[in-house]
């Protein structure tokens, strides 16, 4: 069997068969198309429909205006009683003038026996009429689509009545249905020329429509675009970056998980605008566009944002949210350790001048002065650190204090402890009271890193169960239209430092010191220079834990002011930098 026989003996259901497209824009277009063709099919019969019966309504009152003319003839009652009903009788011939003049069909007298006398045929005068006329006869107008002896005809039948208004007969008009058919195809060339211009209308309509749909959705199928949807939903909220997108309005119109999380948001927050679902601050300039750049640094709640803010075409954006808030504690670690590596390496220096010292004098034999000089040595040192746990009782602070004086006393700056710091170790949140204390020691440091004879004074004390801190600088000092803004995330005078951005710091002492209900304040210091005031009300308890209370029973058994001295040895031999 040849190729040709093969291919002619396939069945039907081996033969290729048309498929639905899978792209956008063939379907849209494929379905607007039926959906427009379907439309001026339907409208063409609704037009038609009332059309054919408006016609036969028009039909049906001008037969029934020809039968009342009729009717009206003068004499024709008159020769309906006084004559007989032949083919050349004065009715016939009325009957046949007004047929003529009028283009009915036919012009039907008959008297009130229903027997005609007047009729287009000759030869069906004097017969009576095939339809009913006893609705006629009865004094009734009546008007009807209806088959007669010349076919299918619209009526009109009025009653004939003489001069003293007594029925003595009827007129019955047709008009020929053929002419009404004839009038409303007459009319569908026509109808069907709108409509092919409508659909053709629609059609363009379609395909602009599917084009654009096409460029829109990038020649993508139905089932394509369902699947980008799942994957970007469980892309956006997989990743673990925080991803907002905004309209042109600054409206939220996507937000992942990790976005709620970062900036603290309700998942109502879609769909409103940045400024209402944020507090007012950095973090909402930057994400609302106010604030432009790169690798943006902000402060939500306790963290550290870097933020990205990308426009789209259509006037909204993609924020994308980083927290660096472990990197940047990580940063301050490792500056901290460089500090105490280079307090290190000049207390190596130090202690090296001090046995060399030490050493000379016992080969020199002078073992008095030897013992005097390490008792004076390492009794400096301890005095120092006892100096702070004296008036500082929680062991955190004071080893962080040491720690600060370390690095002070490396940079030539002194670190001083205010005659009038007295903290107890009742503190609720020592955590929040480290991070605030820590950055206004160190943004005390950094303004005083170019200033000859460095000084810093730190002051701790309770109003109640109010704890103050105080921190003064001999710095630049901060000028009155800049102390509203030193608080706000990202700002900043100094260059940024080696790990990042700078402006972080006193934004972060501001957001713990509003979370505990208190207030941070900068004013200037008599003489020159910043002091930082930081008020957090109810941060101590009214009773000494149970735990820390044991603790200081041991350090001081004796009756002694109990104070943790293990804080001092935080730093062994680098208090120094704390002075009386």
């Amino acid at each position: 069997m040849t190729t040709t026989d093969v291919s002619a003996t396939r069945h039907w259901w081996q033969r290729p068969r048309l498929h639905w497209p899978r792209r956008v824009f063939a379907q849209v277009l494929l379905v607007q198309l039926a959906i427009a063709t379907g439309v001026t099919a339907l409208a063409t019969g609704l037009f038609l429909a009332p059309l054919s019966v408006e016609l036969d309504n028009q039909a049906m009152h001008r037969a029934l205006s020809i039968a009342q003319t009729t009717a009206a003839e003068p004499r024709l009652d008159n020769a309906l009683e006084n004559s007989r009903p032949t083919r050349h009788g004065p009715v016939q011939r009325a009957a046949e003038r007004i047929r003529n003049a009028t283009g009915a069909e036919y012009v039907v007298v008959m008297n009130s026996h229903g027997v005609r006398w007047s009729h287009t045929d000759p030869n069906e005068i004097g017969r009576r009429v095939s339809t009913d006329p006893s609705l006629a006869l009865a004094g009734h107008e009546v008007m009807e689509i209806d088959d007669g002896t010349l076919g299918r005809s619209a009526r009109g039948k009025v009653p004939l009545r003489n001069d003293d208004k007594e029925i003595i007969g009827a007129v019955s008009v047709g008009i020929a249905y053929e002419s009404v058919h004839e009038r409303l195809l007459s009319t569908v060339p026509q109808l069907l020329a709108y409509a092919g211009g409508a659909l053709a209308v629609g059609a363009l309509a379609a395909y602009l429509v599917a084009r654009r749909l096409q460029r829109r959705t990038h020649d993508l199928a139905f089932s394509d675009i369902s699947a980008l949807l799942s994957e970007r939903e469980a892309m956006l909220h997989g990743i673990r970056e925080g991803v907002l997108a905004l309209d042109e309005s600054g409206r939220i119109r996507l937000l992942n998980d990790e976005a709620q999380r970062l900036l603290d948001l309700p998942s109502e927050a879609t769909g409103k605008v940045v400024d209402a679902a944020l507090p007012p601050g950095r973090t909402a300039d930057v994400l609302a566009g106010r604030v432009s750049g790169a690798d943006l640094l902000t402060v939500s709640g306790q963290r550290v944002l870097v933020v990205n803010r990308m426009p789209t075409h259509d006037g909204g954006a993609v924020v994308t949210l980083r927290d660096r808030t472990e990197l940047e504690r990580l940063g301050r670690e490792l500056d901290g350790t460089r500090g105490l590596i280079d307090a290190l390496r000049a207390q190596d220096h130090e202690h090296a001048n001090q046995l060399h010292t030490l050493l000379g004098l016992l080969e020199l034999g002078l073992h008095e002065e030897a013992s005097s000089f390490i008792t004076h040595t390492v009794g400096a040192h301890r005095a120092t650190a006892e100096q702070v746990t004296e008036r500082i009782h929680d062991p955190l602070v004071a080893s962080l204090l040491v720690g600060k004086a370390t690095k002070a006393t490396e940079r030539g700056a002194s670190l001083t402890i205010s005659s009038g710091t007295h903290l107890p170790d009742r503190l609720i949140d020592p955590h929040s009271l480290l991070t605030i204390l820590g950055n206004l020691v160190d943004n005390a440091l950094d303004a005083t890193a170019s200033v000859p004879d460095a000084q810093l004074e730190v002051q701790l004390h309770t109003d109640g169960r109010t704890a103050i801190i105080r921190v003064s600088d001999n710095g630049p000092g901060v000028l009155t239209s800049h102390r509203t803004s030193v608080f706000t995330d990202g700002w900043t005078t100094k260059e940024p430092p080696p790990h990042g951005r700078r402006g972080i710091g006193l934004a972060l002492v501001r957001r713990l010191t509003e979370r505990c209900g208190g207030t941070a304040v900068v004013d200037e210091r008599p003489g020159g220079g910043a002091v930082f005031t930081v008020t957090l009300p109810d941060a101590l308890s009214d009773e000494l834990p149970e735990e820390r209370s044991a603790v200081l029973r041991e350090v001081a058994p004796t009756g002694a002011p109990a104070r943790d001295d293990t804080a001092a040895n935080v730093f062994p031999g680098e208090a120094t930098g704390v002075n009386q």
